[in-house]
């Protein structure tokens, strides 16, 4: 028997961010029955199920803390966890859920830039998203909780990020943080390539226009990659490509009860299946044994195939290994799958 992690988007999402590697989905609000039909539609084949009533923005529903209840109750053997992730949505519109937070043990909030308040907006894509995230920070550090800014990067906002430093300069995040017991974190990167990111690959950024001031805020810096390297280092194998199902299988369940593996974004050559259309011993086997398209689809093929087909060898984008990878995969099956 193996474990089982449902992460359900049972509300949806206030943003629009051009980085979401799940990639757009319409909101719509679940059923409330939605997660004991879940729980119940995979019980019998799994000796734990954690469950997660959020895929995108946490805690995005008004009786946050009744559905925090919930997920906990409706778990079987294993509970889910508080992570570094919160709704500045909510933190700035209700004042309890900040409260509800540190009940919960969280300790730190990792909040997401994209440069000053004009792109930040536009790569959120909602109107004073900027301003929101600003006073969010106030409102965590003010109740004791540590913020983590990150920033994703690219050609058209690298100067922008480099402008962020001023800004942490000027809200003395180090001080304030230090003062509360706690370490400010800011890290840069450029994120996968996969979802809504996929589509900024002409702006991804190039290793040698990385601003000299972001070096030290780059995440993995030394350990990233230029696509022709990656494309040198895919071209001399060519084992076939496997995605093999572990002991826990964490499974991304849409607002229409499709089926993914957490792998990458939410597309049609990605569905396993649907919950609310198919027997569940046949939906539960192709998830264990990996019986899907698109893993079948690429288990006929290579990296190597791959990258001759859509490498750049004179590219020098940044990628760690994996992420390139799976932006190759994605461009196959985009192409045969159209």
């Amino acid at each position: 028997m193996k474990k089982l992690t449902l992460v359900v988007d049972m509300y949806g999402c206030p943003n629009r961010c051009k980085h979401c590697w799940l990639g757009h989905m319409p909101n719509r609000r679940m059923d409330d029955y939605t997660d004991e039909f879940l729980v119940e539609y995979f019980k019998p084949y799994f000796e734990s199920i954690t469950y997660y009533s959020w895929l995108r923005e946490p805690d995005y529903c008004d009786d946050y803390r009744q559905r925090w209840i919930r997920d906990n109750e409706v778990s079987v053997n294993d509970k889910p966890m508080r992570f570094a992730l919160a709704s500045f949505y909510r933190l700035i519109r209700d004042e309890e859920y900040v409260r509800f937070l540190k009940e919960t043990g969280v300790k730190k909030v990792q909040l997401t830039l994209f440069g000053l308040e004009d792109m930040t907006n536009l790569y959120i894509g909602r109107k004073n998203a900027y301003n929101e995230i600003l006073q969010a920070t106030d409102i965590i550090i003010s109740n004791g909780i540590i913020p983590r800014w990150q920033a994703f990067i690219n050609e058209e906002n690298k100067y922008e990020i480099v402008k962020l430093l001023d800004v942490i300069d000027e809200q003395k995040l180090y001080e304030r943080c230090e003062s509360i017991g706690g370490r400010f974190k800011f890290f840069v990167h450029a994120g996968s390539c996969d979802g809504e990111n996929a589509k900024l690959y002409p702006i991804r950024i190039q290793k040698e226009n990385i601003p000299e001031q972001l070096i030290p805020y780059y995440m993995g810096y030394n350990e990233i990659l230029e696509e022709k390297e990656c494309v040198e280092i895919l071209s001399e194998s060519n084992d076939k490509i496997v995605f093999e199902p572990s002991d826990d299988i964490v499974l991304n369940v849409s607002n229409e009860m499709d089926i993914y593996y957490n792998y990458t974004h939410m597309t049609k050559p990605w569905i396993i299946g649907n919950a609310l259309k198919e027997d569940s011993k046949e939906l539960v086997r192709r998830i264990v044994e990996g019986d899907t398209y698109a893993l079948n689809t690429l288990r006929d093929h290579s990296y190597s195939e791959l990258v001759k087909k859509y490498g750049d060898v004179t590219s020098t984008k940044v990628f760690s290994l994996d992420d390139y990878k799976m932006y190759v995969v994605n461009r196959f099956l985009d192409d045969i799958s159209r």
